[in-house]
């Protein structure tokens, strides 16, 4: 494990490889699961404001669910919020681009410059998910393994993209620039060891 300030990053953030491969897997991290994309708090007001403006970038079905169940719901047995469910699949907020893959409308919106927030810091990160440890000032950095991810692993071994540094502009926009820094020099004194 890594430990910069009072984060605990977990070594295969930099043993590991991956590379999304948005051809290969359709974006069915958007569609499969039990749970939306698990959401900040600070992340709950964000999503009540902008909703207005991303809505013309939601299908039908999104928008009927989150006018249903609200911009984010309380998952209890995650013990936390995230982001509303189509009949308990997709998430509310997925769109599908000309190639039939899933894109996130509230990132088309941030990209259009319609709204300022890119999307859930979550989804920002995936693979990678952040935990409150039992030490509540520490926080634990893990990678994910999910299966439907295999082609993204595959991809990023192809390309040699540790995990950490696919994710770069995701840990920026989370922990600041000082941290990617020292997690990044970390890591290239780790590999070369």
């Amino acid at each position: 494990m890594i430990i910069i300030d009072n984060k605990v990053v977990n070594i295969e953030l930099v043993e590991e490889q991956f590379v999304c491969n948005l051809d290969a897997c359709k974006g069915c991290c958007c569609w499969e699961g039990d749970f939306g994309a698990p959401l900040d708090q600070d992340e709950l007001d964000i999503l009540k404001e902008i909703y207005p403006k991303v809505k013309p970038y939601l299908t039908q079905k999104g928008i009927d669910a989150i006018e249903m169940q609200g911009t984010s719901v309380y998952t209890p047995q995650e013990k936390e919020f995230s982001t509303p469910l189509v009949d308990n699949s997709a998430c509310a907020y997925l769109n599908y681009d000309e190639k039939g893959i899933a894109k996130c409308g509230i990132e088309k919106a941030y990209e259009d410059g319609v709204i300022d927030y890119k999307k859930p810091i979550s989804c920002h990160l995936y693979p990678i998910r952040t935990k409150q440890m039992p030490n509540p000032s520490f926080e634990a950095l893990n990678y994910d393994r999910w299966d439907i991810c295999s082609d993204a692993c595959t991809f990023g071994k192809e390309l040699k993209v540790p995990v950490y540094k696919f994710l770069k502009d995701a840990l920026i926009r989370k922990y600041g620039e000082g941290f990617y820094e020292q997690l990044d020099a970390t890591a290239q004194y780790y590999t070369k060891k």
